[in-house]
């Protein structure tokens, strides 16, 4: 499993608010059952707001979606649904929301 592939939401409780989640877990990692994502919400909607750096816009099937990084959460691969892009052009910006949520920089 990819670091930064973006994955569809099977969610039903949450996948109208976040259709995507973006994995920011580590490829070494990949015999863990687990990864860690972050869920992605349509940038421009109501309710959703850029806090530059830590909800970047990413680019996924040609729309803008925020990167809510305070909301990211460790889920079974499983619960994934089927990948739909690879945001690994954005590493830096999506690096960028994790260092200033953990270390306010």
């Amino acid at each position: 499993m990819p670091q930064f592939a973006v994955y569809k939401n099977k969610n039903a409780a949450t996948r109208t608010r976040f259709p995507f989640l973006l994995d920011i877990q580590s490829d070494l990692l990949d015999p863990l059952a687990t990864r860690v994502v972050v869920p992605l919400q349509p940038a421009g909607g109501s309710g959703s707001r850029s806090m530059e750096p830590l909800t970047p816009a990413i680019r996924v099937t040609g729309k803008d979606y925020l990167m809510i990084t305070p909301q990211l959460a460790g889920i079974a691969v499983r619960e994934l649904g089927p990948v739909v892009a690879d945001a690994s052009a954005d590493r830096s910006v999506i690096i960028a929301a994790l260092d200033f949520l953990i270390a306010g920089v």
